[in-house]
């Protein structure tokens, strides 16, 4: 919104002096005769000058100019307000509208592609329901590529589990088959501990006297003492 401030070219607090010298500039600038060629629009453009120049050099008119405009400015904002809130409601209704739409075509493909449909029927259900070419073909691919890594991970998981299942498997029949063995191997290890208490019938028993040469002796030291006596 021009005002006769910015048709002079000078700020809103400018002094007389700076409004005098912003109005001999600009009407050197635009006077009809300085301008050949032109003469309309120079003309038209410094007669607006003159009327600035009129009211801003004038305090009187000049006060009265400023509250009006004043009044003006903040009628302006106001409604420029209210211009831009409506805008913004109606912009956020369609995006809310818009999105809404979007996540119905993105619910419809995911139940065709969870029945087993391919991308092509996706697509050609979605442009059924009027969706915009452009965007159904995003949606048909994303739903495709998003049903085709869940099969995948569904697979995988599977054959995990499965190889799972075989790997317990395989570890209980390969200790059910180390049983025997080891049980054979515990109960040959206990008998080679364990001593042996059997007698040899082929070994003599050894008396007191025979165990050591000393007790020899010591029955013939006795029975000589004995021969002493009587």
């Amino acid at each position: 919104m021009a005002t006769l401030y910015d048709t002079l070219g000078v700020h809103a607090h400018a002094t007389e002096e700076e409004i005098k010298r912003a109005y001999r500039k600009a009407a050197m600038k635009w006077h009809p005769d300085r301008n050949n060629g032109a003469e309309d629009v120079a003309r038209a453009t410094f007669q607006e000058i003159r009327d600035a120049y009129a009211i801003l050099s004038d305090a009187a008119q000049r006060k009265v100019y400023d509250a009006v405009y004043a009044e003006q400015m903040r009628g302006w904002e106001a409604q420029r307000a209210r211009q831009q809130k409506a805008q913004a409601e109606r912009e956020a209704a369609a995006r809310a509208a818009d999105e809404a739409a979007y996540a119905e075509m993105v619910s419809l493909a995911m139940r065709f592609a969870d029945d087993g449909h391919n991308r092509d029927v996706l697509f050609g259900v979605l442009l059924g329901r009027r969706c915009d070419p452009r965007r159904a073909a995003q949606i048909a691919d994303s739903v495709a590529a998003l049903q085709a890594a869940r099969r995948a991970a569904e697979q995988a998981e599977k054959v995990e589990v499965e190889a799972e299942v075989a790997a317990q498997a395989a570890d209980v029949s390969d200790v059910s088959a180390k049983a025997p063995a080891a049980a054979a191997d515990a109960a040959d290890a206990a008998n080679r501990g364990a001593p042996d208490n059997r007698v040899n019938p082929g070994k003599r028993e050894e008396t007191a006297g025979d165990a050591h040469p000393a007790g020899v002796l010591g029955g013939l030291w006795f029975q000589f003492l004995n021969g002493l006596r009587f």
